[in-house]
């Protein structure tokens, strides 16, 4: 992808956990003053198709469904917090690829939903009417599978680091991530067609993340931490460049937010920056 970087890579959206932790925030405001104003914001394929094209981006905002206000909070946090980690740890770029593909997919599975029930639910959208139809299953797709997807991400890259299960537990990331997958494989095989066409969209971008990158994408917190003192000495460093990336060309003046590493599978002193150091391939003289 070292191309599309090249030409996109200065489009990636900085912090954007933030932003999608801010609209979770709006939609539960809206929620407390007026929930039925929800219904206009939801993934509704065929409002799509009459004009309504603000619901291509403003589903986002649709917050997972949840009373406890305490419990709001703390996944706000919680998933603020392992998004910032994704994104310091693959890159800004990548991290934008993974997350807004994801919700690209979501997209793409409502429409193809849409055709399914045309196809195969004739009668009862006639039963209902199409409007009505429509804007019931709507609410299959909101960002709760999304949110998945960045924690199963993180339990991927992160497999040792640890948790404290209700404060009290420590737990291994990826002990959780093997149980929110088996659940999420028994939602999908005892669901109703429309959650497995949400479910099955909305994960998808970590199911071409898994296949594509699972033989490289392992951290240790140990590992985290030297990348963040490494960040900062790279900040107060001045003067001569003395980091540059094999494939980009990018050096630490060029971009102060980025780490460099040499490759201990290089034969050469190849350095590479935090977005190309798991993604190119090995130079290899001999």
């Amino acid at each position: 992808m070292s191309n599309f970087e090249r030409k996109f890579g200065k489009y990636a959206i900085k912090n954007i956990s933030l932003m999608l932790i801010m609209c979770y925030a709006v939609g539960y405001l809206i929620n407390l003053i007026n929930p039925l104003f929800l219904s206009y914001l939801t993934l509704n394929p065929y409002e799509i198709l009459h004009g309504q094209i603000w619901r291509i981006l403003t589903w986002i905002i649709v917050p997972p469904d949840t009373s406890n206000l305490f419990f709001v909070l703390i996944m706000l946090y919680f998933y603020y917090s392992i998004g910032t980690t994704l994104e310091r740890s693959w890159g800004t770029y990548r991290y934008n690829v993974y997350l807004l593909s994801g919700m690209l997919f979501t997209v793409i599975g409502s429409f193809l939903l849409m055709g399914y029930c045309y196809i195969f639910n004739g009668d009862l959208m006639a039963a209902y009417g199409a409007k009505d139809f429509f804007s019931a299953i709507s609410f299959y797709f909101s960002t709760y599978y999304v949110n998945m997807s960045i924690f199963l991400a993180f339990a991927a890259t992160f497999p040792e680091a640890q948790v404290l299960l209700m404060f009290i537990i420590p737990v291994r990331i990826k002990w959780l991530g093997i149980i929110y997958a088996v659940m999420l494989g028994a939602q999908f095989l005892t669901g109703s067609v429309y959650s497995r066409f949400a479910m099955g969209a909305s994960l998808l971008n970590f199911l071409v993340f898994w296949f594509t990158s699972r033989n490289h994408i392992h951290m240790s917190p140990r590992q985290v931490k030297r990348r963040q003192e490494f960040k900062k000495e790279v900040k107060r460093s001045t003067g001569v460049t003395k980091h540059k990336c094999a494939i980009c060309g990018r050096t630490e003046v060029d971009s102060p937010g980025l780490e460099f590493r040499f490759c201990s599978k290089c034969d050469g002193n190849y350095e590479y920056c935090q977005e190309h150091l798991f993604t190119h391939e090995h130079v290899k003289l001999y």
